[in-house]
């Protein structure tokens, strides 16, 4: 295996580290720019989002092994050595090969005079890191810490300490699941497709070789094989990738019951638009129509590109009623959040996100929801939704914004999902990527009874 795909993982990491670019979105493009197909994207893929993820783990590691604090370490020598150790402790990399490489690409990162000390300088590091399996390196930085010890189980499955605490407090008594959740955040979640109604039968995306049903959601599939821009069926957008946690949310405001449904559907916040091409094509399936509101205009047009040419599409804030008079039969609030609950698909986001975000998104998710009680009509229903278990976006929004208002009844959602098990006591929903292998949606079902 020739380095460009090392190379590659490491242009992916100095982008998510100097231009604050998202791994999923640059990945693509990287990979394409150095040519890797077949394994070598698979292994320069492996690198840098299982660097990402493990970051925490392999910073407590390094500590260790480096004389100096890690953040006067050279910020791209820093990388190499995170590389390094991820292809020591959690591929199938020979120690030699691994530190052979990262020296390599040491050498190669600023001034030719100074690449000697460079590729000295990750070679003895690393070669202390090889001195311990994972298990001996557990062992050694867990010390006399509890099992439970959230500091522990914070630098172990490289999680802020913060959201550890979050976590924590979201599973309430099942709390014990932590470690299981924490470990289930670090895993690479297969990509998860969709058949929109009106464009695509199930059975039809079912009948690919390259995938395998869902688990819960029955317009679901999971792709075992290749990437899901080479699938014609995604390209011309009668399927689209979507994590099945986001598809039962959407699935379970169309289930609701609706007296008199004249198929008014509302998406509020409809960027990209994913869970807006589902609902537009089960209202449409029923005789109704969604009406999809993004407020950032290029988030509008990706939208417009999932609805197609007779999509409705409104740009503007939500929480201002730009759609004007009238009422809804249904309205979805998929709140912008801090996206806690996809971090085993975004594993750059645990490091970007601090508890001060709340403060600012809890006071937009509290008024999107009010826009979305005062949008519906009558005997109507709102979904509102968050990719985030943190209590502070779920539990505590919804409960504030319903608190004096007998005029809005939170229903038990967890009918609306059949045949998932584990959805907790109710009346919400809460998903959990170790119990069901999804995102960690959450889902609150409020009726305005008058």
């Amino acid at each position: 295996m020739s380095d460009r795909p090392r190379s590659a993982a490491l242009e992916v990491l100095r982008a998510v580290r100097e231009d604050d670019a998202y791994a999923n979105l640059v990945l693509p493009s990287v990979i394409h720019g150095f040519g890797l197909t077949g394994r070598d994207a698979a292994f320069a893929t492996e690198i840098a989002y299982g660097t990402l993820r493990m970051r925490g783990w392999y910073d407590a590691i390094l500590a260790e092994c480096i004389d100096r604090p890690l953040d006067r370490v050279e910020p791209v020598l820093l990388d190499v050595l995170r590389m390094g150790v991820h292809q020591l402790l959690a591929m199938r990399v020979p120690d030699h090969a691994a530190v052979d490489s990262s020296c390599a690409l040491a050498r190669e990162q600023g001034s030719r005079p100074g690449a000697a000390a460079r590729a000295g300088f990750v070679n003895a590091v690393l070669r202390r890191v090889a001195r311990r399996d994972v298990a001996a390196w557990e062992v050694h930085l867990r010390g006399d810490r509890a099992d439970d010890d959230v500091e522990w189980l914070a630098t172990r499955w490289s999680h802020p300490t913060w959201i550890v605490r979050a976590l924590r407090d979201a599973l309430g008594p099942a709390r014990g699941e932590l470690a299981a959740l924490l470990q289930s955040d670090d895993e690479a979640a297969r990509p998860s497709l969709v058949a929109r109604p009106g464009r695509m039968a199930p059975e039809e995306l079912l009948a690919l070789p390259e995938v395998v049903p869902g688990r819960w959601s029955p317009l679901a599939a999971t792709l075992v094989d290749g990437t899901p821009d080479a699938l014609a069926c995604i390209r011309d957008g009668r399927a689209g990738v979507q994590d099945e946690g986001s598809q039962l949310v959407a699935l379970a405001l169309a289930r609701a019951a609706v007296a008199d449904d004249a198929g008014r559907w509302l998406d509020m916040c409809a960027g990209p638009g994913g869970k807006a091409a589902l609902l537009d094509g089960l209202a449409r399936e029923s005789g109704g129509r969604l009406t999809a509101v993004e407020q950032h205009p290029h988030r509008a047009a990706l939208v417009e590109t999932a609805l197609g040419p007779d999509g409705v599409v409104i740009v503007g804030d939500a929480r201002h009623a730009p759609w004007g008079e009238g009422a809804f039969d249904r309205v979805l609030v998929d709140a912008p959040c801090t996206g806690l609950g996809a971090l085993r698909r975004r594993p750059e986001s645990r490091w970007r996100r601090s508890p001060s975000d709340l403060a600012a998104l809890g006071a937009t998710q509290r008024d999107l929801l009010r826009a979305a009680l005062e949008a519906v009509r009558p005997g109507g229903v709102v979904a509102y939704v968050t990719c985030s278990p943190h209590l502070a976006e779920t539990e505590f929004v919804v409960s504030d914004v319903i608190r004096g208002r007998d005029e809005i009844v939170l229903e038990d959602a967890r009918a609306l999902l059949p045949g998932v098990p584990d959805l907790g006591e109710g009346p919400t929903v809460q998903l959990w990527p170790h119990r069901h292998g999804t995102d960690a949606m959450f889902l609150a079902l409020l009726r305005r009874t008058r």
